[in-house]
This record gives structure tokens, C-alpha cells and sequence, in this order.
């Protein structure tokens, strides 16, 4: 069972990323049918199945739960998801009531017997650019005889327009980009495959219900519109982003594959993670002010396994480990910079955190940064070294909270292996 005092009458193995007390929503496939679900253990908790069998009546209509995603239920607001997770947590209770409402075997599934796919339907993108050590760390990088820091920085929360279209669930395999990309010794560009392929290590938040055209968003009513967070991998084709990236900033070089992990976890769930964030110098200006803490305490993984570990049976190896605490600009600043504009947030829209990094070299959430642009290349258990991801690669990020006299909560993983470029 697991290690916290709730327990489920689905078995929850010792350390589980999925306790009674987390209950992410998830999307899967089984027998063709696209369902809803909550992960509990090692198993699925069906929820149109349980919708289905009435016992989400007065809840919640049952067309929400049994959508084949969850932008239904985003577009439903916080009271409907209030109701829905402690109403699912009373049905998975060790209560033997439920046993005589319905076959309890019939509402859940195991997750090694499906398929998992991307839980909401993406309307807008938006990446942004967060983390003060990964901003430094890439001024120092890219800008050696300048400030690591443009002037705004500090000021506002800088992000990108990313593509929905190519925002891709855990699994799904990544084709190694191609665009133009100049070396800095060459006269003129040229086209090929990239050959600095990059991850970023991030969270990400899902929205719902979202605001009218031309109705900014307060920052103290983003809990109103924030459901959950997932992990995100925003893989970077350094190469072509450097060539490119002048004056409007990342396209090619990001947009053709964002990986996100299967499970949403609501902000219910990390609630005893939440903590303040680092101080901000200076002071932000007020539309971006916040009263509460809106940080959390996320412990991140960053795994690389290559095609020759695989065949040797060599375990993935950890190059990085960070944490989402060392965010700067936090959630609630980020979507109210979004929406001060007024600009339409809607329900399913991503908004990912930037590359997370911590203080350390080992907490960098980048390879540019692991490798300081490939001058320290990374050593793997199998003899071999990286600077950048090379075909074959299979990079997984994980995330999971958990302290002493509290639930581990978890994220699970999201990982994508690096497959040729398309010729």
C-alpha cells in the first residue's frame, strides 16, 4: 500500500507517483475506445466507464467525463474540479460500499494494458523563458563579453508562441530536425540536419476556463484558470535557433516537437508542496504582484539512455537534477502577463515554465548547459560521451514531490527517442 495514512481499495505499491492523495487525469486508449482516467497505483481509474454507472450524477454532466479529453472539464471551472477529484477520491476510498453499487473490476484498468495519449487538446502554446540561472547561464554562453541579462529580463516574464500542432505525448518518437544553420566561420548558411539537438527541462501548465477577448486575467484570480501542471520537454535545435533566433526570436529551431508527460496533476494535489519563491529585485510592477506563494517544491529528473546502453542493459543515466522551486517569474505572473493584454486564454491552452536550472552545474536543466556548448562533454556508463543528442538517444524527464509525513506525488515521466532525420 502506500506509505501515507489514505488508503484505496486498488493496491498502491510502496512509493507509488500515483497515492489516493494525487489522482492525475490522464487520456488512454483501450480496445480502440479514447477514454478518460485517473491514474491510482499501478492501474486506471475509468472515469467514463464510472460516469457511465451513474456515479458521477450530481457531480458533474456525463459528457465531461466521458469526452475523449479534458477540455470539457477545464472549460467547467475550479467548482467542478473541486467536486470531481474529492467525489472520484470518496468512490476509490477503502469503502465497501462502492462494492455493492457496482462491479468495482469494471472501472479500472492497468496502465501496462494501454495506451496513453495527449490527455487535452492544445489550442495555443505559449514557452516561456523563466528560470534566472538558465537566462544567465545562456548570457554567459552565447554573450561572454556582455551582461548575461537583457535589460527586461527582470522586469517581465519573456516567452515565445510555440506550435500546437507538434506537441506530441510521452513516446512519441522525435525526427531529428533540419533547417539552415551558419557556424560562425562560415560565409554563408546551409541546409542540413541539426547537430546541436537539445532538451529543456520544464513543467508546464494546463488552463480552463480561460477569459473574454479583451479581459485581462488578475494575478489573484489565476488559480480560477490554472488546473494542473505536466512535464514538458522543449526539445532545441540549437544550431538552427542561433541563426535564426535574430530579431524575432525562436521558430524553426522549437517548433517541431514539444514532448508532455501523460498524467496532469491538479494543483489540489501539490498543495502541501507549495512554497514561496525566490525574491524578486525589482520589485515586479503590480498587475504582476503576488500576495501568496506559487511556487512548488518538484524534484526534476533529467535521464539519458543511448542505443548502445540499450543493447548492453545498461540503466538510463541521471544528467540532471533540478527542482521547479528555483523558478523566478511563478505561474500565476506568468498568466497574468499572458492575458494583460488581452489576449483570449481558453481551455486546453500550454503554458510551459522554460527550462528549469538550479545553482549547481548538475541542476542545469539543458544540455547547452551541461556541457557549456559542448566544451565539457557528458560521460556515460557506457564509455560514451555527449555534447548533443545523437540518434538512438532516449531522454526521459521525471518529477515527484515528497518529504517525510507527506504523500509522494508524482508525475510519472515523459520520454522521446531521437529517430534520423526525415531525407
Amino acid at each position: 500500500m502506500s506509505d501515507t495514512a489514505v488508503q484505496s481499495w486498488v493496491d498502491v505499491p510502496a512509493g507509488s507517483d500515483f497515492p489516493l492523495e494525487n489522482l492525475p487525469y490522464g487520456a488512454f486508449v483501450n480496445g480502440g475506445a479514447q477514454h478518460l482516467g485517473i491514474a491510482i497505483g499501478e492501474r486506471i481509474f475509468d472515469l467514463h466507464a464510472a460516469a457511465q454507472a451513474g456515479l458521477f450524477d450530481g457531480t458533474v454532466a456525463r459528457d465531461v467525463l466521458q469526452a475523449p479529453v479534458l477540455n470539457m472539464l477545464l472549460a467547467a471551472g475550479r467548482d467542478a474540479w473541486s467536486a470531481v477529484r474529492e467525489r472520484a477520491m470518496a468512490l476509490l476510498r477503502s469503502d465497501p460500499a462502492l462494492a455493492r453499487e457496482v462491479n468495482r473490476d469494471t472501472l479500472v484498468v492497468h496502465q501496462r494494458d494501454v495506451r496513453m495519449a495527449m490527455p487535452f487538446q492544445p489550442g495555443d502554446y505559449v514557452d516561456f523563458y523563466s528560470s534566472l540561472e538558465h537566462a544567465s547561464n545562456l548570457g554567459k554562453i552565447l554573450r561572454p563579453a556582455g551582461e548575461p541579462l537583457l535589460p527586461n529580463w527582470r522586469w517581465i516574464p519573456i516567452g515565445y508562441h510555440g506550435r500546437s500542432s507538434t506537441i506530441v505525448v510521452d513516446g512519441t518518437p522525435i525526427v531529428r530536425p533540419s533547417g539552415q544553420r551558419k557556424p560562425q566561420d562560415a560565409h554563408a548558411p546551409a541546409y542540413g540536419p541539426s547537430r546541436m539537438l537539445d532538451i529543456e527541462l520544464e513543467t508546464g501548465f494546463i488552463t480552463g476556463p480561460g477569459n473574454k477577448m479583451g479581459t485581462p486575467i488578475p494575478v489573484e484570480r489565476a488559480r480560477e484558470h490554472i488546473f494542473g501542471l505536466v512535464l514538458v520537454n522543449d526539445w532545441s535545435a540549437r544550431d538552427i535557433q542561433a541563426w535564426e533566433y535574430q530579431p524575432l526570436g525562436p521558430f524553426l529551431g522549437k517548433s517541431f516537437a514539444t514532448s508532455v508527460s501523460p498524467w496532469v496533476v491538479t494543483l489540489d494535489a501539490l498543495e502541501p508542496y507549495r512554497l514561496a519563491g525566490p525574491k524578486q529585485e525589482p520589485q515586479p510592477l503590480p498587475y504582476l504582484q503576488t500576495f501568496e506563494p506559487w511556487n512548488y517544491d518538484i524534484e526534476l529528473l533529467v535521464e539519458l539512455q543511448t542505443a548502445k546502453m540499450r543493447e548492453q542493459g545498461i540503466e538510463p543515466a541521471i544528467v540532471s537534477h533540478s527542482n521547479f522551486k528555483y523558478m523566478y517569474w511563478n505561474m500565476a505572473q506568468q498568466l497574468a502577463h499572458v492575458a494583460v493584454n488581452g489576449t483570449a486564454v481558453r481551455p486546453g491552452d500550454l503554458y510551459a515554465s522554460g527550462t528549469i536550472s538550479g545553482p549547481t552545474p548538475d541542476s542545469y536543466g539543458s544540455l547547452i548547459e551541461l556541457t557549456w556548448r559542448g566544451a565539457n562533454r557528458i560521460s556515460l556508463p557506457s564509455g560514451e560521451t555527449r555534447a548533443f543528442l545523437e540518434d538512438g538517444d532516449t531522454v526521459t524527464l521525471r518529477g515527484y514531490c515528497h518529504k517525510p509525513g507527506k504523500p509522494r506525488i508524482g508525475f510519472g515521466g515523459v520520454s522521446g527517442t531521437i529517430v534520423a532525420a526525415a531525407s
